[in-house]
């Protein structure tokens, strides 16, 4: 998904956030699921992933995905819900970034990667 709803937070090298609205028009809720629409868990991690990117010193473009680990989801996230992501650089190298990033709604953890690994992209 990736296109924030407000404008995304970011100290470069340090953390970043930003907030997404889920609303019931998004195409992905008339085949996941109809009766009980919940946001795919891929789309969440999409999203982490991206902040993390984003936090990183440099920015976005100058980083790859390396690996993502320890990932969890807690809650479901249904329309109406509010998202937020953060994410916060934990060590950083010339070459690797690793950030911790978490997704609340209301106050409360709905998923989080203990650890996103981005390697610099090789030009």
């Amino acid at each position: 998904m990736t296109d924030f709803d407000e404008t995304p937070l970011v100290e470069p090298g340090r953390r970043a956030t930003a907030l997404r609205n889920v609303t019931a028009t998004l195409d992905v809720f008339a085949t996941h699921f109809p009766r009980f629409p919940v946001l795919p868990g891929v789309l969440l991690l999409e999203d982490m992933v991206w902040l993390a990117r984003l936090a990183a010193p440099g920015g976005a473009t100058r980083w790859r995905v390396a690996d993502v680990s320890r990932v969890q989801f807690r809650r479901a996230v249904q329309p109406g819900d509010q998202v937020r992501f953060t994410a916060e650089v934990v060590d950083s190298r010339d070459t690797e970034v690793s950030c911790r990033v978490d997704a609340t709604v209301d106050g409360r953890v709905v998923a989080g990667a203990r650890r996103v690994r981005l390697a610099r992209r090789r030009t």
